[in-house]
C-alpha cells in the first residue's frame, strides 16, 4: 500500500497509558496532521482509537504519542477497518 490512501486502523494500546495525557497527545498529533477519528479509555486501563488518514501520518501520530516520557506502551493490537467517510476531526470521547 502507498503512503497516500487513506486507511482506517483501530487501536488498543495497554501499558502506562491511562492518567498520563495519552488522549491528549493523541488528539494534538491527530490535529496537527488532519487526522480524524477518536481515543478514549477503557474500563480496564487500557486506551482505545480509531484514526483515519494515510499510513504515513498515521505512523507519524503514533511517534508522537511514544515520544512522551509519561506514556510507556507495552502492547498494541491494531487491525484495518473501513474507512468512515463521514468522519471528520478527531474526538477525545
Amino acid at each position: 500500500m502507498n503512503g497516500f490512501a487513506v486507511i482506517r486502523k483501530h487501536f488498543i494500546f495497554t501499558g502506562r497509558v491511562q492518567g498520563v495525557g495519552f488522549r491528549f497527545r493523541a488528539k494534538h498529533a491527530a490535529s496537527g496532521l488532519g487526522l480524524t477519528g477518536w481515543v478514549k479509555n477503557r474500563w480496564n486501563g487500557s486506551v482505545e482509537m480509531e484514526i483515519q488518514g494515510t499510513e504515513d501520518k498515521i505512523n507519524e501520530m503514533l511517534k508522537q504519542i511514544n515520544q512522551s516520557p509519561y506514556i510507556r506502551i507495552d502492547w498494541i493490537e491494531q487491525e484495518e477497518i473501513y474507512v468512515d467517510p463521514h468522519d471528520t476531526g478527531f474526538h477525545v470521547r
